[in-house]
């Protein structure tokens, strides 16, 4: 988070996590594409040969007011890709709430797993723990024949309390949802620590 003070304006940053191949970039995609121009900066894509993104996307929202304060949200994704770890960190460092996209398919289960792993020692090493973080939960691709339950998924990653979304971000569905979610999330959180630092 970073205040321009002489602006008003609040920045803030909302991280997609998840493995590879999950839907992180079909859900900023989705996202670019229902916003309206005025709303949104252009959407920055950096891809390997594979047409993989190795870095990130990065589009800025603009919406509402918060304390007197027009709030920018940053949306960025992160590589999935075991060998783009330092990658995934200077992204992750610059989150302020997190999207964690879970592939719903059976055969991804491990990957997901894994992907969620990571992003909790990730912040450990940050000193940031995720229980002290804005996060909600994607389950997506619930179109696919071989998708787990909700149920499944949730308690094998141990969600507790994380608001979850279903999606099928291929298509658009559950997507808007679950940014609302994260941003609601984050929007409470900012509230909270304005009021603590008495701004």
């Amino acid at each position: 988070m970073f205040i321009h003070w002489k602006k008003r304006e609040l920045d803030l940053n909302i991280v997609y996590y998840g493995p590879a191949l999950s839907g992180k970039t079909t859900n900023l995609e989705q996202i670019h594409a229902r916003s309206k121009a005025g709303a949104r900066s252009e959407l920055f894509t950096l891809n390997t040969h594979e047409d993989r993104t190795i870095f990130f996307d990065f589009m800025q929202l603009e919406m509402g007011q918060v304390a007197g304060l027009t709030p920018k949200f940053g949306l960025y994704t992160v590589p999935g890709q075991v060998y783009y770890e330092s990658t995934r960190e200077a992204v992750l460092r610059r989150a302020d709430a997190l999207v964690f996209v879970a592939d719903s398919q059976a055969s991804r289960m491990e990957d997901n797993l894994a992907a969620w792993a990571d992003m909790q020692q990730q912040l450990t090493r940050m000193q940031r723990p995720l229980k002290t973080m804005p996060l909600v939960v994607q389950f997506n691709k619930r179109d696919l024949p071989d998708a787990l339950p909700v149920t499944d998924l949730a308690q094998a990653l141990r969600l507790g309390k994380v608001p979850t979304f279903e999606a099928v971000a291929v298509r658009g569905e559950g997507v808007p949802e679950t940014l609302q979610g994260a941003m609601r999330m984050l929007l409470i959180y900012v509230q909270y620590k304005l009021k603590a630092q008495g701004a």
